[in-house]
């Protein structure tokens, strides 16, 4: 039985070893089986179930790939050089890979793939894909649109990419970047009777505009060039201000607080004084109230800001895409206190309150300009949240 065992057990564990690469060949993933087949023969060059995996999986994938280049080929369309060079490359690749374990024996037979040079080939192949790619990124340019001068963009730079030799290709690829790119114009525009101050304005717009950079959006807040063509504008309308007037409200109350004062001596019905247990004089203490009269004053005085933000695209007609309400509010609040009478009624709050005295109220453009904080993150969420809207 212990005979019987041991054979089983080796079955089982080579058949475990060669699993993975066998279950790829079933499935007819013919290059995972391969590179799994060549990883365990890297560590056991005689494991003859992977030697089989690799020799069908090689033989097999091979011949399929060969067969899409004869078909590709018959087809003759310039669009197919581009996988053509992928295929030649694929199997270039692979071919290297196996080398790295050959030759293999598997009984008394040995295996090894004759070598094939792709070189001249691929070479071949991947000029005629540059060829397409450069002229079919011409073709593109040709149209006017932003999406064809992006697609010119790829072509241009995988043209590049495969040769690098075209004449004028750097401008090529630098034209359809500029053309196919998007402008997004972020203004600021004050429709209220108060004249913001210029820091202001320009604080409201440092919202971090380049974050919401992409491929192919970018943001301006400043136009340095008058000839740049903006695809959309954002405008921040600020339609409506309120400041509320200076507003004070005063509150009077009475803070009483009782404190020892001294004591007497408990005396008995002879009017003598009378012991504890322990013989210690009985002491009575004595309370007085304080009294103080505190004098509170709330400044308060309040800022709203409404609006909106208008998405706007220019082509193909002027048209607002988007509206969004924005609107910050600042509050201006100041405490202080006046005590009459004995601050020692206070508790340490109240006290502290006495130690503020009344200050000049902040303008009306102050209060403005408090708002700025609130704004900016009322800006900065509506367009982070009409970025899909800008392509």
């Amino acid at each position: 039985m212990k005979n019987l065992i041991i054979p089983t057990l080796i079955s089982v564990l080579m058949f475990a070893g060669c699993g993975s690469s066998k279950k790829h060949l079933e499935r007819g993933n013919y290059d995972s089986a391969i590179a799994t087949a060549v990883k365990e023969l890297r560590k056991n060059p005689d494991n003859e179930k992977q030697i089989a995996t690799l020799e069908r999986s090689y033989t097999i994938v091979n011949e399929q790939d060969n067969e899409r280049i004869r078909f590709l080929k018959m087809e003759g369309l310039p669009q197919n050089w581009d996988e053509i060079y992928q295929i030649y490359k694929r199997m270039s690749d692979r071919q290297s890979m196996v080398r790295t374990v050959l030759p293999l024996n598997i009984g008394n037979r040995s295996i090894s793939f004759t070598y094939v040079d792709y070189m001249a080939e691929m070479i071949a192949a991947k000029r005629k894909s540059a060829d397409f790619y450069y002229a079919h990124g011409n073709e593109l340019m040709k149209a006017g649109l932003k999406d064809s001068y992006r697609q010119a963009f790829y072509e241009y730079v995988r043209a590049k990419e495969y040769v690098g030799d075209y004449e004028g290709i750097d401008e090529k690829i630098m034209e359809s970047k500029t053309l196919g790119m998007s402008r997004v114009f972020v203004s600021l525009k004050n429709s209220t009777p108060i004249i913001f101050p210029v820091e202001f304005e320009e604080d409201l717009l440092m919202v971090d505009l380049q974050s919401l950079n992409s491929e192919w959006v970018e943001y301006h807040a400043e136009n340095l060039d008058p000839d740049t063509e903006y695809d959309y504008f954002i405008t921040v309308n600020i339609r409506n201000i309120a400041v509320s007037p200076d507003q004070t409200a005063q509150r009077d109350s009475v803070v009483k607080k009782e404190v020892e004062d001294g004591f007497t001596y408990q005396l008995d019905s002879r009017g003598n004084v009378m012991k504890d247990t322990s013989g210690n004089d009985i002491k009575i203490v004595k309370y007085k109230t304080l009294q103080c009269a505190l004098i509170s004053t709330l400044q308060t005085k309040s800022c709203s800001m409404e609006g909106d933000i208008e998405v706007i695209q220019m082509k193909p007609t002027r048209a607002v895409i988007k509206k969004d309400p924005v609107g910050a509010q600042s509050i201006f609040e100041h405490t202080s206190a006046r005590a009459v009478g004995d601050v020692g009624a206070l508790n340490p709050s109240q006290l502290e309150r006495t130690k503020a005295t009344i200050i000049p109220f902040p303008s009306d453009i102050e209060m403005v300009m408090r708002c700025s904080d609130a704004l900016k993150n009322a800006i900065r969420g509506s367009l982070q949240s009409n970025r899909r809207l800008i392509n």
